[in-house]
C-alpha cells in the first residue's frame, strides 16, 4: 500500500463511519516507534505508521486511522480532540474505534539485558545495557552482575 492508496482508505472510511469529508494528508511515516498513528492538529496531517499493516494487518490499520480521524474531526469541529478529552472518549465508542492499539510483535522481541543483585539477589530486566562498574542496585545498593 503507498500514501495515495491509503489516503482513498482514510476518505473511505471517513464518509462510511463518520459521515464526513476527510479533505486534508494522510501518509505513511516509517520514523514513528511507539505509536501506530498520529494527528498534527497544526498541519492537519494524518501520520501512519507503515509497520502495523506488514506486522498486524489491515484490520489493525483500519482501527488506528479510525481512532485519528476522531482526533481530526473533533479538533475541525472545535472540540476537545485529546485523549483525556470526554467529546474524544465518546466519539471513540460512537465510532467503535480503539482507545489504544496493540504493541508490535517486533517490539516484543528487542534485546534485553537481565542483571541480578549479588547480595538481595534481585533481578533487574533493561533494554539498554547497564554499566554495572558504576550503577548499584536500587533496593539494597549491592552490586550487579549480569545474567
Amino acid at each position: 500500500m503507498n500514501n495515495e492508496e491509503l489516503l482513498n482508505l482514510v476518505k473511505e472510511l471517513s464518509l462510511k463511519h463518520f459521515g464526513k469529508l476527510f479533505i486534508d494528508k494522510a501518509v505513511f511515516n516509517n520514523r514513528l516507534r511507539t505509536t501506530g498513528g498520529r494527528y498534527i492538529p497544526s498541519r492537519r496531517i494524518i501520520e501512519i505508521n507503515p509497520k502495523y499493516l506488514s506486522e498486524l494487518g489491515i484490520e489493525e490499520l483500519i482501527g488506528i486511522i479510525k481512532h485519528e480521524l476522531c482526533h481530526y474531526h473533533l479538533h475541525i469541529e472545535g472540540k476537545g480532540y485529546q485523549h483525556r478529552d470526554a467529546d474524544f472518549r465518546e466519539l471513540l465508542k460512537q465510532t467503535n474505534s480503539p482507545r489504544h492499539c496493540k504493541s508490535l510483535p517486533s517490539m516484543k522481541n528487542r534485546g534485553k539485558y537481565s542483571y541480578k543483585c549479588s547480595a538481595c539477589g534481585a533481578i533487574f530486566h533493561r533494554v539498554r545495557r547497564v554499566n554495572i562498574t558504576r550503577y548499584r542496585c536500587g533496593r539494597c545498593m549491592g552490586k550487579l552482575k549480569s545474567v
